[in-house]
């Protein structure tokens, strides 16, 4: 049988009798002892269902995703795409795209057009792939030296890529290098969280 807490009297008149202290021992039975309730096991309430263990193969399938040189390839295939789209659409919108320098008054036909399109579109193509490559594997490597993922590692990964991609022109090109792709990594990674 559990005991029943009675309900305590209201305060009577000033000078009347006190009404009785609460009996905290009956109250922690309720709260954290025997006479607890246990909760019924909710998952919706953990964030849902929980999914069965992981098989040795799906394991082994999200170590080869997770790893860098999955990464990189990734932002490469991406890189080349995007690219490739870039170059096209600005090709499209130049007005000098098929021209020859050598005969300007002559009108270019379409395939001299499409050529150049496609020639500006592979350049681009390959220049995005090279350095999203970059970005991704140094972005990659330094998470894995840190052993944090934050905003750090995409503004340190970008002053590498960056610095690397400017030195080629020089210390203070690749200086300028470092630090505008370090603040255009450190502002995409803030929109995007």
């Amino acid at each position: 049988p559990r005991p029943v807490m009675a309900a305590v009297p209201p305060p009577s008149a000033p000078g009347g009798p006190e009404p009785p202290p609460l009996q905290y021992s009956m109250l922690l039975q309720h709260l954290v002892g025997e006479q607890r309730r246990p909760r019924a096991w909710d998952p919706a309430a953990l964030g849902g269902i929980p999914s069965p263990p992981k098989s040795e193969e799906q394991k082994m399938v999200e170590r080869a995703m997770e790893s860098c040189a999955f990464k990189a390839a990734l932002a490469c295939v991406g890189g080349f795409v995007l690219g490739g789209a870039f170059g096209v659409f600005t090709a499209g919108i130049d007005t000098n795209v098929g021209f020859d320098p050598k005969d300007p008054y002559r009108t270019p036909t379409a395939k001299e057009v499409l050529k150049d399109m496609g020639q500006r579109g592979l350049s681009y193509a390959k220049n995005f792939a090279i350095v999203g490559a970059m970005f991704s594997c140094t972005e990659c490597v330094v998470e894995s030296y840190r052993g944090k993922s934050d905003w750090k590692n995409s503004v340190i990964s970008g002053c590498i890529t960056g610095g690397a991609i400017g030195f080629r022109a020089g210390l203070k090109a690749g200086v300028i290098g470092c630090g505008g792709f370090a603040a255009f990594s450190a502002a995409i990674d803030y929109y995007l969280r």
